[in-house]
């Protein structure tokens, strides 16, 4: 399933460990690493509290390849009570049509809220995963990415998040650092950007406060 573009869609798993990072403000941006090369295949970087320059404007999250390239630019759509969020292919240009567009399902509740995906530019191959939808707990770095296939009516786990586990130390690392999992045929750079707005919707829970048995739902047509 192609939709930032073929070349991020492998015939086999890919395995990637995304870390938060700190460049600008805490909790903004991230890095994600290839597990089995161990090179930067993607970053994050947010310019909205005053860091200008990049390939996002103020108020943008930007995706970009390992060259700094843009693959996916998201940002909040205003005014909006569910904190709606819109995904723009490449580098936002001014009259530009969103590739997708993401919101809370709920207008109360944090991270409990879940969130509503809706593709909004035709893709050729959309129609082997008509809907997706995310189970379990973002805050918790334990969810699921879910494609319900419209040719046999099957569901199939497209990508997967986890806490990462240093295996020397037999230890799980903070929150600030998770794998994610990605299937073969799916496409990394599209599961990076629902990472990035299930990061923005629901935010990070406070350590020492998960929020309960908090839920994001997600469901993209």
């Amino acid at each position: 399933m192609a939709i930032v573009g073929e070349e991020y869609c492998a015939a086999e798993e890919r395995v990637l460990t995304v870390r938060k990072t700190s460049h600008f403000s805490p909790g903004d941006g991230f890095a994600a690493y290839d597990h089995r090369t161990g090179r930067l295949a993607f970053r994050a970087d947010t310019y909205g509290r005053g860091h200008g320059g990049g390939a996002a404007s103020s108020g943008e999250l930007a995706l970009l390849g390992p060259s700094g390239e843009a693959l996916v630019t998201v940002r909040r759509r205003r005014p909006s009570l569910r904190h709606r969020w819109e995904g723009f292919l490449g580098a936002r240009a001014d009259g530009q049509k969103p590739l997708f567009s993401a919101r809370r399902s709920s207008i109360l509740g944090g991270a409990a809220a879940g969130a509503v995906v809706e593709l909004l530019t035709p893709i050729p191959s959309s129609s082997s995963a008509a809907e997706l939808r995310v189970d379990g707990s973002f805050p918790r770095r334990c969810c699921r990415v879910v494609a319900a296939k419209a040719d046999s009516g099957r569901e199939a786990v497209v990508a997967e998040i986890r806490r990462k586990v240093d295996e020397g130390a037999r230890v799980v690392m903070g929150r600030d650092v998770f794998v994610l999992r990605v299937s073969a045929g799916f496409d990394a750079a599209f599961a990076m950007a629902i990472v990035l707005v299930l990061d923005q919707i629901a935010g990070d829970v406070a350590d020492g406060g998960d929020g309960g048995d908090d839920t994001n739902s997600i469901g993209i047509w």
